[in-house]
């Protein structure tokens, strides 16, 4: 920039060298460089460096593979989800029939996808039946499964049936993926199964540019059909390590660090001291936790399972680890997490409960080794946690050490995160951890992935339970329950036995964060966790 910035400057002398002995006016070519050079200044305010530890990737909306803040700085959806609630968004309305089971948006008028394709009902119809010709890809989503039809009625309304009611409808059309819109200009044979082949949506922005594994550009998208944002360029670098990006954030070659895996606690407490930048934080989102392979030969004892719940000194994780940015987690799902208001007693460290549920479950601590027996084999658990987070390492370490007051044995092994991810959906785990899905997606989302194989870990762990078909059949009817009192009741079930089989280790409520340049104002956060809102932010 340094350099640009020089030559820009000999070019304006030259001119005006040039001009001194030609007898151009003060109207002429030096002025015009002037106003140029004066332009490009201000430009400088429309644009922002933003970073992300890997490359955009493909971000084909109906599909898993693209990295989330990108897609949603492209495309859009029917409904939007507010701190307020599901609100309209493509769709300027929607009537919900009485039985819960047809939904007709009424679609907004006057929209084009960024290639001048007309947005409409037929638009939508087209990206729906995309998303289930691919229905296998979508096990999570109780939408697909229960979709008995959809049609555009007319230009301007869309229908959907459901083949029974499902409350979170709105919620699952309204996340980032898959129910965005791409223009049908861009299908491949008419579907998107089998690729894309251009990133063409209505959303505030367009890829300008994208150079894999450096940096990606968005611009404005100046046919945008609602208020367009302030910031008219972002540009999106790949900088992989921790401390290279937060060096990069010190000496100004970007200008904000965004998320849970990007700014750990000590990098958020450093830059929320420094001179010159600010640090901002979301209310709690998730829960961040271990699970429980019940299956394990020594994990399937539901004692055992307790004894590690109460061995966990969850303050100290807080303090230490995250410094208190993290609360404690003592349940799976925060109470104010909709459906989760649930009485039950939370999980208290105690290492006199731990040790006296692993004496009655028959281990016995061998003073010379320090480690409990059982029938002449050791208490001895393997946790894996992925290599490429900081935090998973450090709890892991700080969780090994703690788990000796127990005489548990607890050997731990950072992956690659693919091969982390791998093994955690094919079941091939002890104890690994895990995460809630978080706003808006808990609690539904959440308990939903739990009766789908391979969607995470959460299926293969629980097949060890006694009521595991009584688990997901009441989550299920949960979801299409349309009886408030009948609803709440399932959640209550489904909330007080997976914690009194205590399977998962609630660490702490993860909270969101960002380090940033002071010069970029209004760093919020949207309820989604997964979305980065750069088109609220600007440059002052």
């Amino acid at each position: 920039m340094l350099f640009k910035s020089r030559m820009i400057k000999s070019f304006i002398m030259m001119i005006l060298f040039v001009a001194m002995f030609t007898g151009c006016s003060s109207g002429g070519k030096a002025d015009t460089a002037a106003e140029e050079n004066k332009n490009n200044e201000n430009n400088t305010k429309d644009e922002i460096v933003y970073v992300n530890f890997r490359d955009i990737r493909d971000l084909n909306p109906h599909i898993y593979s693209g990295e989330l803040f990108a897609q949603n700085l492209l495309f859009e959806g029917l409904v939007m989800i507010t701190d307020e609630g599901v609100k309209p968004w493509l769709a300027k309305d929607w009537d919900i029939s009485e039985d819960g089971r047809t939904y007709t948006f009424h679609i907004r008028q006057g929209i084009t996808f960024s290639d001048g394709h007309k947005f409409d009902a037929h638009a939508v119809e087209a990206n729906i039946q995309a998303i289930y010709d691919n229905k296998e890809r979508h096990g999570w989503l109780e939408s697909i499964r229960l979709l008995d039809g959809f049609a555009a009625i007319d230009d301007y309304t869309f229908e959907m049936k459901l083949k029974e009611p499902y409350y979170p409808l709105l919620v699952e059309l309204a996340v980032t993926r898959p129910f965005r819109f791409i223009s049908p200009n861009c299908f491949i044979d008419g579907t998107t199964k089998n690729g894309v082949n251009g990133l063409i949506g209505t959303g505030k922005y367009v890829l300008a540019e994208n150079h894999k594994d450096q940096y990606a550009v968005f611009d404005v998208n100046t046919n945008y059909w609602g208020e367009r944002p302030e910031i008219s360029r972002i540009i999106a670098k790949v900088i992989p390590d921790n401390q290279i990006r937060t060096l990069a954030l010190e000496k100004g070659e970007i200008d904000i660090i965004f998320g849970t895996n990007m700014v750990d606690a000590e990098t958020y407490l450093k830059f929320s001291k420094m001179e010159g930048f600010g640090a901002s934080l979301s209310d709690p989102l998730a829960t961040r936790m271990l699970i429980m392979n019940s299956t394990d030969k020594i994990l399937s004892d539901v004692n055992v399972r307790q004894a590690i719940n109460a061995a966990v000194n969850r303050e100290e994780i807080s303090e230490e680890i995250f410094y208190g940015l993290e609360s404690p987690a003592d349940r799976l799902l925060a109470k104010t997490v909709p459906y989760c208001n649930v009485e039950l007693e939370g999980y208290k460290y105690s290492l006199e409960k731990s040790n006296g549920l692993l004496e009655e479950a028959g281990w016995k601590m061998n003073p010379a080794t320090g480690v409990r027996e059982k029938d002449g084999k050791p208490l001895e658990v393997l946790m894996h946690y992925n290599a490429d987070s900081v935090t998973e390492k450090n709890i892991s370490e700080y969780l090994q050490d703690q788990m000796r007051n127990i005489g548990l044995r607890l050997n731990i092994t950072g992956e690659e995160e693919q091969a982390y991810r791998d093994r955690m959906k094919a079941g091939d785990f002890s104890i690994t951890f895990n995460i809630s899905w978080g706003t808006p997606y808990d609690p539904h989302s959440f308990l939903g992935g739990m009766r789908m194989p391979a969607v995470y870990g959460d299926y293969a762990a629980q097949q060890g339970l006694e009521e595991v078909k009584k688990l997901h059949d009441t989550i299920l009817e949960a979801f299409t329950s349309t009886d408030e009192i009948q609803r709440q009741a399932y959640y209550d079930y489904i909330l007080t036995y997976l914690h009194n089989e205590a399977i998962y280790v609630p660490l702490t409520f993860e909270r969101n964060r960002a380090v940033y340049n002071e010069k970029v104002k209004n760093v919020t956060f949207n309820p989604s966790q997964y979305e980065v809102p750069l088109d609220r932010m600007y440059i002052e």
